[in-house]
């Protein structure tokens, strides 16, 4: 039988961060779906979020409170603002290397919702460096092309998982498992997600009766450039509002402080609404127009936002680029406490945009996830060390799927799904909506499906119960009352 001490599923920022955290003597497997750069850690642009100092504190607090709707677990984003000085001074001292001035003084910028200018960024690819930088920095083994479809669980203990590793089953024991698996976005046929994120864990968590919570809270990004076959779009970070980018309609009209008086700077799930509200109304297209920045600059701050669009034809920041908004994050998920333990189960742990430990409430802060994943991944940490080992002897684990991840019709019914809950389960909700995806969801899961599919459709599922059980709208969950 092959053990390891722990096991953690991902390489994304709250996988790597564990990892490093986790001594060398330890038997440590990182796992990842595919190679370990295809994250959301990697395609994250804005930056990670600081509290400037103990001053900022309070006020950072009270920006991610009130961009959460006040639907937050207040503790939890105490601890997050707290430990944020603490884990910058980690990266810096490790050699993680942020922008800085010609003086050699961090650079902070600002973004939507925040009363301050306290985000770290590298250029326009804050998430790309920070995740090389935790790869050459994890000092334990890390295992691409595993897939993992089942959590080895009995009696409220979990040890260990199913996989296929290069395409063949496989079992994996382990002492503690950490599921640093992401989020849930390639359920909706727009998304600004990495292609492995689909949600597989937790619908394994809903088949295992382990708590999903505040799955209605979807967060839309407001732009996201959505016209490339593709199904991850591309996004065009909030920074770029936050230094002075205008989002306007083919007349150049700057209509969003028609919504609300912050304009380009109100929360995400307002500009989200907003866009989408007014092209539904209007029929125009909307833009994000760079034209008040200087060529030099734009270049130097946005380089590799620059060169990707310069090859479909844009040229930044002289174009105007067309926007919609997109899947983005799930500010909901596996329900855990402030240490990533999740209620009555031993030997599992949750971290990063897979947890919900109730920091980003109905809506989460611009650049707060690099921040709670890295913070929650360190707790998590802790929990592990100061947890038993189940020692030898696991029970036998009968039932597989090996056989039955992918069926014949899965695509096309995979691809069904995600138009359904962009038109029903997205920025803008309606009961008969919601019911209309439910019954497609039942209705499939009654077919010839395989494992995968299963999977996602239980998570979907889960998304649309907490929809419906929640009747007023509440941050990036919008409800839209049906004339009777």
């Amino acid at each position: 039988m092959k053990k390891y001490d722990v096991i953690i599923v991902g390489a994304g920022i709250a996988g790597l961060y564990a990892a490093m955290n986790l001594p060398e003597t330890m038997k440590v497997l990182v796992v990842c779906k595919d190679i370990p750069w295809e994250c959301n850690t990697f395609y994250a642009q804005g930056g990670m979020v600081v509290a400037l100092d103990e001053n900022d504190v309070p006020s950072h607090i009270e920006d991610t409170l009130a961009a959460g709707a006040y639907h937050n677990l207040r503790e939890a984003v105490e601890i997050m603002s707290r430990e944020s000085l603490q884990l910058r001074e980690d990266l810096l001292h490790r050699g993680m290397e942020f922008d800085r001035d010609e003086s050699g003084n961090l650079l902070y910028t600002k973004e939507a919702a925040h009363s301050a200018s306290r985000i770290l960024h590298v250029g326009d690819a804050t998430g790309r460096y920070l995740h090389y930088f935790m790869m050459t920095h994890n000092p334990h083994l890390l295992q691409r092309n595993t897939l993992v479809y089942d959590l080895l669980i009995q009696n409220g203990r979990c040890y260990g998982v199913r996989a296929m590793v290069n395409y063949r089953p496989t079992t994996l024991y382990a002492d503690h498992v950490l599921i640093a698996s992401g989020g849930i976005g390639s359920l909706y046929a727009y998304n600004t997600n990495s292609r492995t994120v689909s949600a597989d864990i937790h619908g394994i968590c809903v088949e295992k009766g382990i708590a999903l919570k505040d799955m209605e809270f979807m967060q839309f990004h407001p732009t996201v450039f959505v016209k490339t076959p593709y199904a991850r779009k591309l996004l065009l970070t909030e920074a770029l509002r936050g230094e002075g980018a205008y989002i306007v309609d083919e007349d150049g009209k700057r209509f969003l402080f028609d919504y609300d008086p912050r304009g380009e700077l109100a929360s995400r799930d307002i500009v989200s609404r907003a866009i989408f509200d007014y092209k539904r109304k209007t029929g125009k297209e909307v833009y994000l127009d760079f034209s008040m920045f200087e060529e030099k600059w734009f270049k130097k701050r946005f380089p590799n936002i620059t060169k990707t669009f310069e090859a479909l034809g844009y040229r930044l920041p002289h174009d105007r680029v067309p926007i919609s908004p997109a899947f983005h994050y799930a500010n909901g998920g596996i329900e855990c406490d402030t240490w990533g333990r999740i209620p009555g189960m031993k030997g599992l742990f949750v971290a990063g945009e897979a947890a919900r430990t109730g920091v980003h409430g109905a809506n989460r802060l611009a650049s707060n996830s690099l921040l709670e994943a890295a913070v929650y991944a360190r707790r998590a940490v802790e929990a592990i060390l100061g947890e038993e080992p189940w020692g030898d002897g696991a029970p036998a684990f009968e039932k597989d799927y090996d056989t039955q991840l992918h069926r014949e019709h899965d695509k096309a019914y995979k691809h069904q799904l995600r138009r359904i809950m962009w038109k029903d389960v997205g920025i803008i909700r309606t009961e008969s909506g919601l019911h209309e995806a439910k019954n497609f969801i039942y209705d499939t899961k009654n077919k010839e499906i395989g494992r995968l599919l299963e999977l996602r459709l239980n998570t979907a599922a889960a998304i649309v119960e907490a929809a419906l059980a929640r009747k007023e709208s509440l941050g990036s969950h919008y409800i839209e009352k049906e004339e009777a």
